[in-house]
């Protein structure tokens, strides 16, 4: 069957707060744009419980309830949300081709608001106490286990800061690394090293999450050298083994680096295709916050109107 063609002047894919921040400034600025939301809509907020740290929020949000304010909010002035995935796209030709499994539209331009994912270790108990003691983001809930003892899993950069600052909080860091050596750049492990809170635990890996019905309780340790178990409390984990931006639909399309954020025109969202603009954790390796996702969907809406002002 036939899919029907729907011609637009800009097409958002991606429904996190980049997503829709850019949704909202481009509705107002009659852009009538469709959000090509994904089944996944909502991005990394619609597994985070409380969001305390998102400005006019003093006594925090649910990250599905923020998620769903800025649906509203986007489509009050306009915008239509699509929950599907995008499946395809064709940035060679103009109008840009963006295809779901129900329909595919014509584009005059495009912002990408994908997001990324965070990297888990991959165990049912994780996923049993996610949000209920597991996180993969020190900044959006290290506050909420202060005094207690706290793991984090991972031996890069992104766990020695996470560990850092946690050290705020918790009344002693366990960083957990399957080698005996750390993977950070030297200043980030020599801070660490140098942190009285800072323990290490080398050559082990977390086996399971333990906890009663409410949180985490502690995790039991496999040491990798003689298999050994051991149980270590803590009343949280954080696992620090990286972020995965969702942009594979790209590869081969948009630039990109190594690890597949994609690559911007330094202080603007433009890509290597004119038209084409990007946004939030899809092209942010280093801040991944939702306050700061808002804000280059707001940079990636005014953009794109720009540009169709330049080009009509």
């Amino acid at each position: 069957m036939t899919k029907p063609v729907e011609r637009r002047k800009l097409v958002i894919i991606g429904s996190g707060p980049a997503g829709y921040t850019a949704a909202i400034y481009a509705a107002r600025a009659e852009l009538a744009p469709v959000v090509v939301a994904g089944a996944a809509f909502g991005g990394q907020l619609m597994i985070t419980t409380d969001v305390e740290n998102y400005p006019g929020f003093p006594e925090g949000v649910a990250g599905p309830e923020l998620m769903e304010l800025f649906q509203k909010q986007a489509e009050r002035f306009g915008s239509r949300v699509l929950i599907e995935d995008a499946i395809a796209v064709d940035f060679a030709r103009r109008p840009f081709g963006i295809e779901t499994d129900s329909q595919r539209f014509d584009a005059d331009s495009v912002v990408v608001a994908t997001g990324a994912t965070a990297k888990w270790i991959g165990l049912e108990s994780e996923a049993k106490y996610t949000n209920r003691g597991v996180s993969a983001c020190a900044t959006c809930d290290g506050a909420l286990y202060r005094g207690k003892a706290i793991a984090v899993v991972g031996g890069g950069d992104t766990a020695m800061e996470e560990a850092l600052f946690l050290t705020r909080f918790g009344s002693v860091v366990h960083v957990i690394h399957r080698r005996g050596e750390l993977r950070a750049s030297r200043i980030m492990a020599e801070r660490a090293r140098r942190n009285e809170k800072i323990r290490f635990i080398w050559h082990s890996e977390v086996s399971e999450v333990l906890g009663d019905e409410q949180a985490v309780t502690g995790v039991r340790l496999r040491d990798l050298r003689t298999q050994a178990l051991s149980t270590l409390e803590v009343g949280a984990l954080f696992v620090a083994i990286g972020h995965m931006p969702n942009t594979d639909l790209f590869r081969g399309v948009l630039d990109m680096n190594p690890s597949g954020y994609l690559l911007v025109q330094p202080g603007t969202s433009r890509t290597n295709i004119a038209g084409v603009f990007a946004c939030g954790d899809a092209m942010d390796p280093h801040y991944r916050q939702a306050v700061t996702a808002a804000g280059t969907g707001c940079m990636a809406a005014l953009d794109a109107e720009r540009w169709l002002a330049a080009n009509e």
